[in-house]
């Protein structure tokens, strides 16, 4: 049985999430594994980095999948660039040791969510910014996104926390950069929570509005889901780059 993994990247906007859900719900997941049953003559199954929501985009996606089939890899690479749509991108296919896992052996993912702070019309980066005129306070948001690096109890910034699962997560970079009228969060750590980039985005907006207290933040770990700020929308996030 041969390892494969695919490095891609995709529009989020029209597709129900990255995971592959009961019924025909129409998934990246589902997608993928469709395509390459289609080129490979068998059932395929397809693990990927992180589970994107629903709306969410990727640049730097990882996946990986096991076949029996021994088309080479460029020709699997063909074919996926002939058969996905065109929302779907396939950077590379290619072999590697059977033990390589596109989540499991994962170190850190890098996401950035983009926000288009102006009154002003975004028509054609509309699918890719989260639109948000009201005046946001960039400097004050730097110095809270300070406060999540390092490693802390996320469970306030979770949706949906499994009764077994670990709610501790290590962040080594968070930024807050403003260019015009867009600010850009970049946000690098060694694993994130359901929801977790876009309650952190969230909260630091209500932090640009000054309705939240930068210095306030650290008193969130460990705490209820409802004392952080909103989740804030799909569009503006993007994963970025998964580094192994």
């Amino acid at each position: 049985m041969r390892n494969l993994r695919l490095d891609l990247c995709y529009d989020g906007t029209r597709y129900a999430g990255w995971q592959r859900l009961g019924g025909a719900a129409n998934t990246l997941q589902g997608k993928l594994e469709q395509t390459l049953s289609r080129i490979l003559g068998e059932k395929v199954s397809v693990s990927g980095s992180g589970r994107t929501d629903a709306g969410v985009h990727a640049l730097g996606q990882v996946a990986n999948f096991h076949c029996h089939s021994q088309m080479p890899a460029g020709e699997i690479l063909a074919g996926l660039r002939r058969y996905l749509p065109e929302d779907i991108g396939i950077y590379s296919c290619r072999e590697v040791p059977e033990g390589f896992h596109a989540r499991l052996s994962a170190k850190a993912k890098t996401y950035r969510y983009r926000i288009w702070n102006s009154e002003e019309p975004c028509v054609f980066q509309r699918r890719y910014v989260t639109v948000f005129p009201e005046p946001l306070d960039d400097a004050a948001m730097a110095r809270g996104a300070a406060y999540f690096l390092g490693a802390h109890d996320f469970s306030a910034f979770c949706l949906r926390k499994g009764k077994k699962r670990s709610s501790l997560r290590a962040i080594s970079r968070f930024t807050v950069e403003r260019t015009g009228h867009e600010v850009t969060l970049t946000v690098t750590g060694d694993g994130f929570l359901y929801g977790m980039v876009r309650i952190l985005a969230g909260t630091l907006m209500e932090v640009g509005t000054h309705r939240r207290d930068p210095d306030s933040i650290p008193a969130l770990f460990g705490e209820k889901r409802a004392l952080a700020g909103p989740l804030a929308p799909a569009a503006g996030l993007c994963l970025m780059e998964v580094s192994y």
